[in-house]
């Protein structure tokens, strides 16, 4: 089965490519890597979970936050391929979670992202990754995500 076949399995939609917040591109390509550029919990633009980790956020809240900025991340990939079909790894997830003073469960949150990573490419979604507690993030945003991919040709 296909990886665009998968997310229509699971009932999710990729989402509008966001646009950029400043000066920046979504992604990157070198070589074979596609280098995502951070993405918030955002749908159409509108931060949808907002405050820290701790305090205002829960875990289950911050991890929900991760699927849809990874999904936002899945889109700035695609941006560049056309199709998540050429992905032939994820490579690393890097996550940041705004925390509160005393907060230290940033893999948990991190994890709603790495767990539909695996449910979306199964083998070829186990990756590398961090998991950081953050003072302040863009927006009062409660996570952001990068990511890097591996596909299977240079895409000009």
């Amino acid at each position: 089965m296909s990886f665009e076949a998968r997310i229509q399995e699971l009932g999710l939609t990729i989402p509008q490519t966001p646009k950029p917040a400043a000066n920046y591109v979504p992604a990157v390509q070198t070589g074979n890597l596609i280098f995502a550029s951070g993405q918030t919990p955002t749908i159409e633009g509108k931060l949808v979970v907002q405050g820290k980790l701790g305090r205002e956020v829960s875990i289950e809240q911050g991890q929900q936050g991760a699927r849809l900025a990874l999904l936002n991340c899945l889109a700035e990939v695609r941006s560049v391929t056309g199709s998540l079909d050429v992905i032939t790894r994820v490579v690393k997830l890097n996550g940041y979670v705004a925390s509160a003073e005393g907060f230290v469960a940033q893999p948990q949150v991190v994890n709603g992202a790495s767990l539909l990573l695996e449910e979306i490419f199964g083998v070829v979604g186990k990756h590398a990754r961090a998991a950081l507690g953050v003072a302040e993030l863009p927006g009062g945003a409660a996570v952001e995500l990068e990511l890097i991919v591996e596909v299977r040709t240079r895409i000009e």
